[in-house]
């Protein structure tokens, strides 16, 4: 293939995409890796340029709530507040789908993932077609997601044709992920939305499922035990490091630079302690911190509250790929 093109061409984007072939697009979340939702072979292609496992189901995108609602067979009344109150934005919903929907999209599970995302030029695209998006992030399997059209083409290069270019995301965290079993409402991902708006939303505890139990099935993205990571080391800032020579380390810090490590060495995700501006430049820090080549990257953890639920969720998966 030849070099990834990147441009704003929404024209170009949905000639693609109605002839089966994948297209980066922007979210408010992360880019998205994208394909016609009802097109198996198009869909096929975006598990090969991620080298994902097929085992692992995809979020479909809508252009609105009517349009999602109808590729599913039942729709909890939190789930349609929830819609009113969060859509269009980076709340996803898994509700059991109808059987249009292929089994390609849902890696053969009975509920379907379906959003509505908040991107302006990505809500353009979804109107002028006539299917929604399967689109994971635009990546390759198990590295960092991308929050610019750059960190799509250093990765996926020559394996997709275009980088539809919407800026930089504004969220830079993945979607949340929420369903519902027995009316219960369960929270799958910790994502840009936080637990504790959503509680107050539909006035419920929310239960925690991020992760298989008992080795069970994927359900839907983001569950897997490590994901996210850089090619370099990533360690907790809180494991032992008193001793070690940290001259070819880097730290990644909340909003303090650490005495232990050279200030060049240093990225802070945002000096004055906001979490959301924190949560937005994460995955940036990973992009830039992995090109540095440090023999180990030491992060440090966020307050577990709101959104640092999501990037502490985040920062844990990528440190698990090198303890597993």
């Amino acid at each position: 293939m030849k070099r990834t093109e990147i441009g704003t061409s929404i024209k170009k984007a949905k000639l693609l995409l109605d002839r089966s072939e994948i297209v980066s697009i922007p979210t408010e979340t992360v880019y998205g890796l994208a394909a016609n939702g009802n097109n198996k072979q198009a869909i096929a292609k975006i598990y090969a340029a991620k080298k994902r496992p097929l085992s692992n189901p995809l979020i479909l995108h809508y252009k609105d709530a009517s349009s999602a609602f109808k590729d599913v067979t039942i729709v909890p009344k939190d789930a349609e507040t929830l819609a009113e109150n969060f859509w269009p934005g980076p709340l996803t919903m898994l509700l059991p789908k109808k059987q249009t929907i292929p089994d390609s999209v849902t890696a053969g599970k009975k509920r379907v993932a379906i959003r509505v995302p908040q991107h302006k030029l990505c809500q353009a695209l979804l109107e002028t077609l006539a299917y929604p998006l399967a689109a994971p992030s635009a990546n390759l399997y198990g590295r960092i997601s991308p929050t610019s059209p750059a960190h799509v083409k250093e990765q996926l290069n020559k394996r997709i044709p275009y980088i539809l270019d919407g800026g930089i995301c504004e969220k830079g965290i993945e979607s949340t992920i929420i369903g519902f079993e027995n009316d219960t409402p369960i929270i799958y991902r910790l994502g840009s939305i936080s637990i504790e708006e959503i509680e107050a939303c539909i006035q419920k505890n929310i239960l925690l499922k991020n992760k298989p139990e008992n080795n069970q099935e994927v359900l839907t993205s983001g569950m897997v035990k490590h994901h996210y990571a850089p090619n370099t080391i990533m360690l907790s800032i809180a494991e032992k490091h008193e001793g070690k020579n940290l001259e070819n380390c880097g730290f990644i810090g909340f909003d303090t630079l650490h005495p232990d490590f050279p200030n060049e060495n240093q990225f802070l995700l945002d000096e004055n302690g906001n979490l959301d501006a924190a949560a937005k430049e994460l995955y940036r820090a990973f992009h830039i911190m992995d090109t540095k080549k440090f023999s180990s990257i030491y992060i440090q953890f966020l307050p577990d509250i709101g959104i640092g639920k999501a990037v502490n969720d985040r920062i844990k998966r990528a440190i698990q790929k090198y303890n597993s």
